[in-house]
């Protein structure tokens, strides 16, 4: 299992998770908290809502992938309909913190508080306690992910050192599953965009699509090639545009030609990760046994 290339359930070539980043309005709070009287920056993130989930969902459904949505406590609160609608359609909720915090620069006892609220939300808004866990700015500490396996987190899904779940020390004894991302697999840096707060730094340009799609199925085609794990981040801001839902429908597309992937939710790669872990340290035990 820990050899170079996993081997994935039903003998599949490889592995993919589709996640979704709910931020809504909070990316661009987080970039400036002037934005709260900026209707037009908010409306940026608000359209994600209103537009863009019911168009993933719809893409999703039509090729019966389930995705992992990432929920800010937050805009679980906010967004009550959209979160429920989204678990009624089959697909995991998970955390990205309450209010779109950067969990790098809280204290331990601010990041434990922002932990807490995030799964109150979003068990009292759908009735589900999340199992999966996803920093919001990206940046964390071990604390954050002791933080969240205290609150019942069974996977993470920050850190970019592998192209493989595995299973990440968090010291003291404890463990935690770790699905790991790549910033070229992420919409958002190809595409978003505004004036103020400026966004990219240095005022780039939105990326061409054909480029962007490039990108996504040369990386895809690498991660069968390998027998690897490919891990798409998407917000419905940014490829739920009329113009930019194409992309993952092509990306799909392309990625079910072959019938050979296994398109799994967090919580099942975690699952099945966690249960070859076993099976593997029962092997190890009984050839010691044997040598014995």
């Amino acid at each position: 299992m820990y050899a170079d290339r996993p081997i994935w359930p039903q003998g599949k070539e490889c592995a993919a998770m589709i996640t979704i980043n709910l931020n809504a309005e909070l990316f661009w709070l987080q970039l400036d908290p002037g934005c709260v009287n900026m209707p037009k920056t908010l409306s940026l993130g608000q359209y994600g809502m209103t537009r863009g989930v019911d168009r993933i969902l719809d893409v999703l459904e039509e090729r019966s992938i389930k995705g992992t949505f990432f929920v800010p406590g937050w805009v679980a609160e906010q967004y009550p309909d959209k979160v429920c609608a989204i678990r009624d359609r089959g697909h995991e909720i998970a955390a990205l913190g309450y209010h779109h915090e950067n969990m790098g620069l809280l204290t331990e006892a601010e990041q434990e508080e922002a932990m807490a609220r995030s799964v109150m939300a979003i068990e009292s808004v759908c009735g589900v306690r999340p199992k999966g866990f996803r920093s919001p700015e990206g940046e964390l500490t071990l604390d954050t992910l002791r933080i969240a396996r205290k609150y019942g987190m069974e996977y993470s899904s920050n850190l970019c050192d592998d192209d493989r779940p595995y299973v990440k020390d968090l010291g003291s004894g404890e463990t935690m599953v770790e699905i790991p991302i790549h910033w070229v697999n992420y919409d958002l840096p190809y595409f978003a965009f505004n004036y103020h707060p400026a966004f990219p730094a240095g005022q780039g340009r939105i990326a061409n699509y054909s480029g962007v799609l490039s990108n996504w199925e040369d990386e895809f085609d690498g991660c069968r090639e390998y027998g690897l794990c490919y891990v798409l981040q998407l917000d419905p801001a940014v490829v739920g545009a009329p113009g930019r839902i194409g992309l993952l429908e092509e990306l799909l597309d392309h990625m079910q030609q072959t019938e050979n992937v296994w398109f799994a939710t967090g919580s099942e790669m975690t699952k099945y990760w966690t249960e070859q872990k076993k099976q593997l340290v029962q092997k190890c035990r009984k050839t010691c046994a044997d040598r014995v």
